[in-house]
């Protein structure tokens, strides 16, 4: 049987309605001769999807999480961008690696919960798996050509989100509307929530863990409000290799769609500019969210971190309801992490769902459960 003719790569957009969904097709837009989008999907704002499929001539839709797979699977599809929030990200990532597809992953909460899956099924970072996040993009960049035997560690920044300089006093009156203005990236509700009470540097920690093989006791979170270092590299030598750009996704998104290095819609860094760049170390005590994360992460039961994404997932959407407060959502996260613990060493894709299903429904409220 012969092979397609070589052409420009067929991307399917898993998430086409959000942030990263739309800034691709920026990025697609760049490219033409190299890119083209072949399939799109977005499980809520149908309008917008339909009108982003008449737009780009495509008719290959999802419009709906059952559809992912067959979306992710198709003949006219080479490259899956999966930018979908939370767990239903991880099916269609296992099923495009096992059709032989590659898979550029904006979608933290598929290594959170299903690590040991992708891992199992890629090799971690490379071709086959092209991470997407700003600072899991800037370490593959840090890492190429670096034997791993020459790494003593690595450091993922991290800009401390809204609240980095809030007195802790205050932290009881923090609004939804106060949470999802995030002084450097611009993002959906989930992931900006998540940046403020850092539970997505802790996510990040976990995805290097499983992208590049490290253990968890070599990787650093690093305090960086400005956001222009995205991370480093430190060699046994004491050499620092570090990636520096200003703050645009579209930057990390072309390097994961194209997987290499061309120009680019994003700002060049100006470095004849005055300006000072600062780091510091987590306080624990102001963001008890990435502590439990790395806790439970550290501690290896791989159920435990489905239970607390779950929590995770609920929590935030109950804070931006109004229901609880922002202070809540730490201990929403460790009694997830609770329940999800102590149940399969090494949990199937089923044993992940079902397990993802069971504290979802057992931390709803009484009145939601009758």
């Amino acid at each position: 049987m012969m092979g397609r003719v070589q052409g420009p790569t067929r991307v399917a957009i898993l998430g086409a309605t959000g942030s990263i969904g739309r800034q691709a097709l920026e990025v697609i837009a760049a490219h033409p001769d190299r890119l083209v989008v072949t399939a799109l999907a977005a499980g809520a704002r149908r309008d917008a999807l339909r009108e982003l499929a008449a737009t780009w001539n495509v008719t290959r839709v999802a419009a709906a999480d059952d559809d992912l797979v067959a979306l992710a699977t198709a003949d006219d599809v080479d490259l899956v961008l999966v930018a979908t929030p939370g767990i239903t990200g991880l099916r269609p990532t296992l099923a495009a690696l096992a059709a032989g597809k590659d898979v550029a992953l904006a979608n933290k909460e598929v290594l959170v919960v299903g690590g040991h899956l992708v891992r199992a099924a890629c090799g971690g970072a490379g071709k086959r798996l092209r991470p997407v996040d700003s600072e899991h993009a800037a370490l593959w960049q840090c890492l190429a050509g670096v034997e791993p035997a020459s790494v003593r560690r690595v450091a993922l920044t991290a800009s401390g989100g809204p609240f980095r300089d809030r007195p802790l006093a205050a932290f009881g009156s923090i609004t939804a509307e106060e949470a999802l203005r995030h002084p450097t990236w611009r993002m959906g509700p989930k992931v900006t929530v998540d940046s403020a009470t850092l539970a997505n540097k802790g996510y990040e920690v976990v995805e290097a863990h499983w992208l590049y093989g490290l253990p968890y006791d070599r990787i650093d979170v690093v305090l960086h409000p400005e956001s222009v270092v995205h991370a480093m590299v430190e060699l046994v030598d004491g050499s620092v290799i570090a990636q520096l750009a200003e703050p645009d996704m579209r930057l990390a998104i072309q390097y994961a769609l194209l997987f290499e290095h061309a120009p680019s819609l994003a700002p060049r860094l100006d470095w004849t500019r005055e300006r000072a760049l600062h780091f510091d170390e987590i306080d624990l005590e102001r963001y008890p969210c990435f502590a439990h994360v790395l806790a439970t992460a550290r501690g290896g039961d791989l159920g435990a971190m489905v239970g607390l994404s779950a929590a995770d997932e609920l929590a935030v959407a109950r804070f931006l309801a109004g229901e609880i407060g922002f202070t809540a959502i730490a201990g929403v996260l460790r009694r997830g992490a609770e329940l999800g613990a102590g149940e399969e060493p090494a949990p199937t894709l089923d044993d992940v769902m079902r397990i993802d299903e069971r504290v979802r429904r057992e931390l709803q409220p009484a009145e939601a459960r009758a």
